[in-house]
C-alpha cells in the first residue's frame, strides 16, 4: 500500500460495514474512518511513547505514525500497524510483550499479580545465583536472550527464646506440636508425655497465654515460649 497522506475523504465509506485493520498481529473493527496514531494505540494496547509504524508495499518505506496523524482505514487494502522495537519475556512462564528497554521491578509485580509478600528473581541460567529484583529496580530488557521472571514466598526469619535460647524460625505461624520440639528436639505423642506451653511478647490482640495441644499462633519477633514436661506414667 502507498504512503499515507492528509488528503480528503476520497474514499466513500458504507457505515454499515465495519472496516478491519490490524495491530502487532491482532485484527480490530471500526466504524470511524479516521484514526489517530493515538487512538491506534490505545486500542492495541501499545503505550504513547512507543513509536508506531503503517506497513507499506516496497519498494516504500514503512511509515511512521505520530500520535496526531490522522490515518484513513476505508483505503481498499487492509491496514497493517506494528511496533519495531518490542521486547519479550516471562513472569512465571507466562509471555508478555514490553514496548520499552527497561522496565521496573514494580510493573513485573502489577503485570504477573505478583502479591507484595513474594519475592521477585530474573532467572540466571546455569549454576548462577537468580538475581532478586527489589520494586525500585530497573531491568534491561534488551539484553541477549528472553528474560524469565519469577516469584516464590519470601524467606520470613524471626528470633524467638524458647526456653531461654534463642531460635530461628522461618514461618509467620507456629504449632504447639512445632513450640514443643523446638524446646525438646522432637515431640512425643505418647498418651503419658504432656507439655505445657505458655508465650509472652507475642501477636495482638492477645500477646500473653497458654498454647494447647493442636492451636497453631502468629509469631512475632522476640516472642518468648516456656515449654515444660510432665510424665504421667
Amino acid at each position: 500500500m502507498n504512503p499515507i497522506h492528509n488528503e480528503g475523504l476520497g474514499h466513500a465509506h458504507n457505515h454499515g460495514v465495519p472496516l478491519k485493520f490490524v495491530i502487532e498481529g491482532k485484527e480490530y473493527e471500526t466504524f470511524d474512518q479516521y484514526k489517530t496514531g493515538a487512538e491506534l494505540k490505545e486500542i492495541g494496547g501499545i503505550p504513547l511513547d512507543t513509536e508506531l509504524y503503517l506497513s507499506i508495499s516496497k519498494p516504500y518505506k514503512d511509515e511512521l505514525i505520530e500520535n496526531d496523524k490522522q490515518v484513513n482505514l476505508a483505503r481498499p487494502d487492509t491496514e497493517y500497524f506494528f511496533v519495531k522495537k518490542k521486547l519479550e519475556f516471562s513472569i512465571n512462564n507466562q509471555p508478555f510483550t514490553w514496548y520499552k528497554r527497561y522496565i521496573r521491578g514494580i510493573q513485573i509485580r502489577e503485570l504477573g499479580n505478583i502479591p507484595a509478600e513474594d519475592d521477585i528473581f530474573l532467572d540466571i541460567p546455569g549454576d548462577w545465583q537468580d538475581d532478586q529484583i527489589m520494586d525500585d529496580e530497573v531491568v534491561d530488557l534488551a539484553r541477549p536472550g528472553r528474560e524469565r521472571f519469577f516469584s516464590k514466598k519470601k524467606v520470613v526469619e524471626f528470633r524467638i527464646i524458647v526456653n531461654a535460647r534463642e531460635k530461628i524460625w522461618h514461618e509467620s505461624l507456629i504449632s504447639f506440636e512445632q513450640v514443643v520440639a523446638l524446646a525438646f528436639g522432637s515431640y512425643d505423642d505418647n498418651p503419658n508425655k504432656g507439655y505445657t506451653v505458655t508465650y509472652s511478647r507475642g501477636c495482638e490482640p492477645k500477646p500473653e497465654g497458654t498454647l494447647v495441644k493442636g492451636a497453631v499462633i502468629c509469631v512475632k519477633n522476640k516472642m518468648v515460649f516456656d515449654v515444660t514436661a510432665t510424665d504421667k506414667s
